[in-house]
């Protein structure tokens, strides 16, 4: 060992210290963090908070998201560009299969490791869910269904959440569904029959639903 406190160096390999490795990855991290949110405002204008002291297992920030506590974050701003229809992920797979063969277009899907599904909408949904729901018969159904709007956010990657892992697109924002996603009402009665089916399976007894 040339330095005991320094760099380490067996045979051909060089292994820098623990704390370098773990500073390279918050580095790493970062500047993945920021492409990512250069291309989210400039590519597509959405608004972007970064938390840009946050690594993989470092602070986290002072406002999580609804989907978890991220240990290294790229947060997209709801409630401007677009709001978020949040389900749980089985129910919002099923729906997800049956709006695309409807042919309904469906914009971004955020899947954070928390077992949610997440359909950006056109701004406005968060405020406008009661009505909508009551329009289409919801209004008295206990549905896992929620609306991120004006003054919350979203995780997206590269971010991952403490305990959890990463967050991904399952459908990833395009030219033609990033700037104009679609209105909640073409998507919302298929979410909420499919997240109302769930949940009734959930609640029969093991032997009937199987």
């Amino acid at each position: 060992m040339d330095n005991l406190f320094g760099d380490l160096r067996l045979g051909h390999l060089r292994l820098a210290p623990r704390g370098t490795r773990r500073r390279t990855r918050a580095t790493a991290f970062q500047a993945a963090a920021f492409r990512a949110a250069a291309e989210y405002t400039g590519r597509w204008g959405w608004a972007v908070a970064v938390d840009a002291l946050a690594g993989p297992g470092g602070p986290r920030p002072d406002g999580p998201p609804a989907d978890g506590r991220p240990a290294s974050a790229v947060l997209l701003r709801t409630g401007r560009a677009f709001d978020v229809l949040d389900v749980p992920e089985q129910a919002g797979l099923q729906a997800l299969v049956r709006l695309e063969r409807m042919g309904t277009q469906v914009g971004p899907v955020l899947a954070p490791p928390t077992g949610r599904l997440q359909f950006l909408v056109a701004a406005g949904a968060a405020r406008r869910l009661p009505e909508l729901l009551y329009r289409m018969g919801w209004d008295d159904a206990a549905l896992d269904l929620t609306c991120h709007g004006e003054g919350s956010h979203v995780a997206a990657p590269p971010t991952v959440l403490d305990g959890f892992g990463p967050v991904r697109w399952l459908r990833r924002p395009t030219r033609d569904n990033a700037g104009c996603p679609p209105e909640a009402r073409l998507l919302l009665g298929t979410l909420a029959y499919a997240c109302h089916r769930s949940r009734e399976r959930s609640s029969e007894p093991a032997w009937l639903a199987s």
